[in-house]
């Protein structure tokens, strides 16, 4: 009798392992979003949390059953976690993954990956040399509408690309937020919404040659912007487009591609969490079809990272997709002060 012996399993001792988590900056998101999406996870645990305010950490650590808290970024990298999520104001992103990279940490950062690309190419070279991963928080492409969308792009069925439309639009009114405070933030609805819409370009239609556009303050007159719109060319032909704002309390965000045969929209995947996504098929002599699909995009984002950090895999989205997004935004952020000027 022969048995079929499947080698792809792991021993006992790797089955039963979990992934042990820091978690850096206490804000919203961290508090209602990341943490209670990775606490989802079987093979992950929540060992420390770290703030500037040691109140706010014990508040955390306390509600979720972290083992320690801290206000001190040295004492907290002391700790025995592997992978370091950093949710902190951008402009602690820098020096937080320079150092958590010197201590042999894997980190999971937020977007943007930093204040500039210089600081962004340092992060990078600091991982490498240091001999650890480092992720970006991207996690609209792990939806799988967009995951099938691009199946059907890759397998030809649309044909050549001809554009890719993006649009991420919300309502978020000027308040003490660090996003508010342009030496924290090093911007507005751009630098905090548009970077999620270039790594959905890119993820479509590959590189990315040149960026053309606007970024404005259209209502809320605030210290950062809270519009942007912008046309990328991409190296294989056609063109991308991207449309993102603080300031709209209603609005259809959805990715729109078309293609020389056929084209594709993935709708409430943007912005929307409770509602399922829908995504259209409309090809050349076909009846055009309809699929829906409800998913927690993060969750299947830090699944995936799970098991590249447990496998001692490089993730799918690395810290070089952080700093070629940087690059593109400062290409940009770059035109646009020079026709002000103008």
């Amino acid at each position: 009798m022969i048995l079929n012996v499947d080698r792809r399993l792991k021993s006992p001792i790797n089955l039963m392992r979990k992934l042990k988590w820091g978690v850096a900056g206490c804000g919203k998101f961290a508090e209602t979003t990341f943490i209670p999406t990775l606490l989802q996870l079987k093979k992950s645990s929540l060992v420390a949390v770290y703030s500037f305010d040691i109140n706010r950490s014990k508040e955390i650590a306390n509600k979720y059953f972290a083992k320690n808290y801290f206000n001190d970024f040295s004492e907290f990298l002391k700790q025995d976690f592997e992978i370091l999520y950093i949710g902190s104001a951008n402009k602690d992103h820098y020096w937080q993954v320079i150092e958590a990279a010197k201590a042999g940490k894997h980190i999971l950062c937020e977007k943007p990956l930093a204040l500039n690309s210089l600081q962004a190419q340092e992060m990078v070279d600091a991982c490498k040399a240091n001999g650890v991963f480092l992720s970006i928080n991207y996690p609209h492409r792990f939806h799988p509408l967009p995951v099938k969308a691009k199946e059907i792009i890759e397998k030809g069925m649309i044909g050549s690309i001809v554009s890719v439309s993006t649009s991420f639009n919300i309502n978020y009114e000027p308040d003490d937020n660090f996003r508010f405070d342009i030496e924290k933030s090093g911007g507005g609805a751009f630098r905090d919404l548009g970077t999620h819409m270039i790594d959905l370009l890119r993820f479509f239609g590959g590189e990315i040659i040149d960026i053309t556009g606007f970024i404005d303050n259209v209502v809320y007159k605030s210290q950062v912007d809270d519009f942007a719109a912008a046309v990328v060319k991409y190296k294989k032909g056609g063109y991308g487009f991207l449309n993102v704002s603080y300031n709209s309390k209603q609005a259809f965000n959805r990715i729109d591609i078309v293609g020389s045969h056929g084209s594709i929209s993935i709708e409430n995947i943007i912005g929307r969490k409770k509602q399922p996504g829908k995504l259209t098929i409309d090809l050349f002599g076909e009846g055009r079809k309809a699929f829906r699909k409800r998913a927690n995009k993060l969750l299947i984002l830090l699944r995936s990272i799970q098991k590249s950090i447990l496998n001692n895999s490089e993730p799918e989205i690395t810290g070089y997709d952080g700093l070629i997004n940087m690059q593109i935004m400062e290409i940009l952020e770059s035109k646009c002060k020079n026709l002000v000027k103008q």
